[in-house]
């Protein structure tokens, strides 16, 4: 750990010089030797920075982070570059898009990737691909490994120390690792198992339909590799990606709807299955390094408006490692990883995500072109429907992955809240409604009170909330016809006078009506709740009352901005 207050590393969670709580670990640099050739990682504070621990020559800073560069991949990086297996024998490694070839940097740019079209660097790639040796390779990793190993040693003993201490505080039955295929994931879950001493931990890998094949691949042979292991697959079998874009629109950095609906979504519904109202923990393998939003995150997080799913309390052992403590991981201690990762991707989350680089959407043309090419064709007709004057341009310079909001959408219409008010009751609404009313529009007002038999009319010409508390009736819904709506609910608050309370009212009542109107089966309202109170089902949004609390999560900006996710997907400013 390290302590912010006098800024030296500590082992414990309290500072030994000053007894502060210690917090983040170190900041690390990447050191060169040249000696040695390979790369050397430090804390800022260690000493003896400019010294090689292997051979005790002198280091130079290189860069902040440093991942390998496998023998496929350098022999792409050859090709782009026109020098075909011309770095076998070096010592190869990549820092984002800056390659160095013993220790002298060459930086790929976007220019590279368009120099040659995919089926011909796929063309030789299979030409040179009995002549690309990987014995070099195999000795700049060993050598790498041995060069860090006091660093790997202290990493994995904090990690491990971590893991203990926070399982501690959970049944051994309540503990999960969350695994996504990818490398993080990957040393968290060999962490976990071994520092509990327990290959019997629940594993859930979240099938999102868009994983990379060798994703797929992977997932099986460690599921082999690790028999006794119990592995769930959560996967959304109801939604098609594709079908969703149409109507919605494809995902872009900041409206990625496929998260819910494919990942988080799938993985609470597995996760309700399992352990019901129970709380657990799982472990899973967020790092600060990976981006600015994930820098801010917490090692341990439980609080309501920081989780997905309500019921787990989420911890990231590895959430201070860089990419070449993952690495020097992986490699040292001879763990099975995802062969992506050999061909270059830096992240093999979802192949086609907004948040892939310029390099993954190069490989993925090379390396999966028939997907590649459904996926551009698709880009270019909603490119084309929303009115871009170069469809191409739109789509091959990434410009569709920085969209905002529901522009050019026909369903950005219905997340409209359009309702009308009655100027002499300010307690009385009519709202628009885009389908009929419905049962399921009165199962929706579940949280804002109890729907009462007792009160309301069987025919369901008007239905009465009573409250929670007192048991009186405070709410009444009505169907109602107008020319301007072809369907339409009056809402009639009883016995309402404050200001405030009203618009607390009008305001959870337009968020249901949001739903009602909008409701895509993004998941996200399922994940929310806690009590397992929503599901989806047939493609109907449910609230069981027997299981709702009325804790009013579910319609509370706080926790879901509009009230529902598509809100934020098809909002169009203005």
């Amino acid at each position: 750990m390290w302590c912010s207050n006098c800024g030296k590393k500590a082992y414990g969670e309290y500072c030994d010089i000053c007894g502060e709580k210690t917090d983040l670990i170190a900041p690390s640099d990447v050191y060169w030797c040249s000696e040695c050739k390979v790369p050397v990682v430090r804390y800022a504070d260690e000493i003896d920075l400019d010294s090689c621990p292997l051979c005790g020559g002198k280091v130079s800073l290189m860069t902040t982070d440093i991942r390998p560069v496998f023998p496929e991949e350098r022999l792409l990086l050859e090709i782009l570059l026109g020098r075909p297996l011309a770095y076998q024998h070096q010592s190869v490694w990549c820092s984002t898009n800056r390659y160095y070839i013993d220790g002298k940097s060459i930086l790929l740019t976007k220019e590279h990737y368009k120099k040659l079209m995919p089926e011909d660097v796929r063309e030789q790639l299979e030409f040179y691909r009995e002549q690309n040796e990987n014995n070099s390779f195999i000795f700049y990793v060993k050598r790498f490994i041995q060069a860090n190993k006091n660093r790997l040693d202290f990493i994995v003993n904090e990690a491990s120390d971590f893991i203990r201490q926070e399982a501690k505080k959970f049944p051994n039955e309540n503990i999960v690792i969350s695994f996504s295929g990818g490398k993080d994931s990957t040393v968290v879950a060999d962490l976990t198992i071994k520092a509990l001493a327990n290959p019997s931990i629940l594993h859930i890998f979240s099938d999102t339909t868009l994983e990379f094949p060798l994703t797929m691949e992977y997932a099986k042979r460690y599921r082999k590799n690790n028999p006794k292991s119990i592995f769930k697959i959560a996967k959304n079998k109801e939604k098609d990606f594709y079908e969703v874009c149409k109507e919605i629109g494809p995902p872009a950095r900041m409206l990625r709807f496929c998260c819910f609906m494919f990942k988080t979504g799938p993985l609470a519904r597995v996760l309700d299955t399992l352990f019901a109202n129970q709380q657990i923990l799982t472990f899973y393998g967020i790092r600060h390094s990976e981006s600015t939003a994930r820098s801010k995150y917490n090692r341990v997080e439980n609080r309501a408006e920081s989780v997905k799913i309500q019921k787990q309390t989420v911890a990231a052992p590895i959430i201070d490692w860089i990419d070449a403590d993952v690495w020097l991981y992986l490699l040292g201690e001879d763990v099975d990883f995802n062969d992506a990762y050999r061909l270059g991707y830096d992240r093999v989350g979802c192949w086609c995500c907004p948040n892939n680089s310029a390099r993954s959407q190069f490989l993925s043309s090379v390396y999966m072109p028939e997907q590649y090419q459904i996926w551009r064709n698709f880009l270019l007709e909603f490119a084309k429907m929303i009115g871009k004057p170069d469809p191409e341009v739109y789509v091959d310079e990434g410009k569709w992955k920085a969209r905002q909001g529901g522009n050019g959408v026909p369903a950005s219409d219905d997340i409209r809240i359009v309702y009308q008010i009655d100027p002499k009751n300010k307690n009385s609404r009519i709202y628009r409604l885009k389908k009929p009313f419905s049962l399921e529009f009165i199962g929706l007002l579940c949280p804002l009170g109890i729907i009462s038999d007792d009160y309301s009319q069987a025919d369901g010409s008007e239905t009465i909330l009573l409250d929670v508390k007192t048991r009186e009736p405070i709410i009444a819904v009505r169907p109602v016809e107008l020319e301007s709506y072809p369907y339409a609910v009056q809402i009639d608050l009883l016995h309402c006078s404050k200001k405030t309370e009203r618009e607390a009212y009008f305001r959870m009542f337009g968020y249901q009506i949001r739903k009602y109107n909008a409701c895509r089966g993004c998941l996200k309202c399922e994940s929310l709740c806690k009590f397992g109170a929503i599901s989806l089902k047939g493609g109907v949004y449910r609230i069981d009352p027997n299981k709702c609390t009325h804790c009013q999560m579910c319609v509370t900006d706080k926790y879901l901005t509009g009230g529902c996710l598509m809100h934020k997907y098809l909002y169009i400013k203005g």
